[in-house]
């Protein structure tokens, strides 16, 4: 969590800038972040990072194109020290928002840094509950709801939501079975799978979602949301289908699955994979050219991960205790399996 003074510094930094952007993470937790924070200042731009894991510099154009008087930067947990270096030389401040263990000696005596891990009574929120926590408006109960069960937290708030929307909710706080059972889950789901659309309709989108009140807003399909709703059942089909094969592998403990193609969405495959396969360890890799995404759930899983890229050049990775992603060249994939293979 947020503490009291940490709340009150990024409510008075967005209530200061008159033109922020927001650089968000390219899935559900990422965009209902800066939703939150959009609805809360009631002015911003929003930028989808689809780069992995990190914050490249060539996002700086944008800063160029919009001419911002601040940056929020939300759940991305790496940023590239060359785009560090430009903001540094125009002096634009800067926040970033995450929930994701990193060496807090990288970041920059300008930035100004909110991680719930370095504060007390953390249990590592995801970034749009701490977003939520600044927010506060009953009225975006909906976003939050949402952006929390599509990182697996089950929020404490949830239960003021179900009174309200009963039927969009199931009896429980597996927030893995809330995502996949329930209809809050599928428009968190929808809005997913639509940032995987080109720019110029998720820009749509983006404008869209800033002026939606009710989460019916988002689940009921109408002309303002058609292109949205198309994108993500096109999406779905490509991924139930992916799934399927997925949920057809045997294995003991370690369940592998790789898959090739021009959609990335290994992060939400390995996450299904985990709901449906609890006791196992989930390996899912996305090829594409010479690079690998990788995506692996599994308990404390994240220094065994790790331990494996540390053999591998040009290789990156990170993310939470049971949840990590990276980066490897495709030629090192099969030394990944069987040094993964061996650790476990």
């Amino acid at each position: 969590m947020l503490t009291k003074k940490q709340i009150t510094q990024i409510k008075e930094s967005l209530e200061k800038s008159q033109n922020p952007l927001f650089f968000f993470d390219n899935d559900a937790d990422g965009l209902c972040s800066f939703l939150l924070l959009q609805k809360y200042a009631g002015r911003g731009k929003g930028v989808p990072v689809k780069t992995f894991p990190g914050l490249t510099a060539d996002y700086f154009r944008k800063i160029n194109e919009l001419n911002p008087d601040c940056v929020f930067i939300l759940d991305k947990p790496i940023v590239e020290e060359e785009f560090w270096k430009k903001i540094e030389q125009i002096n634009l401040p800067v926040i970033w928002i995450d929930h994701h263990e990193i060496n807090k000696d990288s970041i920059p005596e300008f930035v100004d840094y909110y991680n719930p891990l370095y504060n007390p009574k953390s249990n590592n929120e995801p970034v749009t509950y701490l977003c939520h926590q600044i927010n506060n408006k009953k009225e975006d109960l909906w976003i939050s709801v949402a952006g929390c069960i599509s990182d697996k937290f089950f929020p404490d708030f949830y239960e003021d939501f179900k009174k309200d929307f009963p039927e969009l909710t199931i009896d429980s706080k597996n927030a893995f079975e809330i995502l996949y059972e329930s209809e809050i889950g599928e428009i968190a789901r929808i809005l997913g799978f639509a940032l995987k659309d080109r720019t110029s309709h998720v820009i749509n989108m983006l404008k869209f979602l800033i002026k939606a009140k009710t989460p019916y807003d988002v689940l009921d399909e109408t002309p303002k949301n058609y292109l949205m709703h198309k994108k993500s059942r096109e999406i779905e089909r490509k991924y139930n289908l992916l799934l399927e094969k997925a949920l057809l592998k045997k294995s003991a403990k370690v369940l592998f699955f790789e898959y090739g193609g021009d959609l990335s969405i290994s992060a939400e495959l390995s996450n299904e994979l985990s709901y449906h396969f609890p006791e196992k360890i989930i390996v899912v890799s996305y090829v594409r050219g010479s690079k690998v995404n990788i995506s692996v759930r599994g308990k404390d899983i994240k220094n065994k991960f790790l331990e494996v890229l540390s053999k591998i050049e040009d290789s990156t990775g990170g993310g939470h205790p049971d949840a990590v992603g990276g980066t490897i060249p495709f030629n090192d994939l099969d030394f990944f399996k069987k040094q993964f293979e061996k650790i476990i």
